[in-house]
């Protein structure tokens, strides 16, 4: 489990083939990878790794990508909001 952030991702957007590969390829630090079948893994070992580029965000609709930051109190998120 990771202590700085939490990454919530859609289950529609999780459970799609195009958009978990789009979030493979764009994250750095490998937070996300590909399952056979398609369906997204966030992978925990990597998770507190992540660098809050925001890349992540721009993939899918809006709130189907968000980054909580365990570290703040009242745990401040980011997420793409249009």
């Amino acid at each position: 489990m990771a202590l700085f952030i939490e990454v919530q991702v859609a289950p529609e957007l999780a459970n799609d083939e195009a958009n978990a590969k789009q979030l493979e390829e764009v994250c750095p630090v490998d937070v996300f990878s590909s399952k056979s079948g398609g369906a997204l893994e966030i992978v925990d070992a990597n998770v507190d790794e992540c660098t809050l580029c925001e890349l992540c965000l721009a993939v899918g609709k809006p709130g189907q990508v968000k980054i909580v930051k365990l570290y703040e109190d009242g745990g401040g998120a980011l997420e793409r909001t249009a």
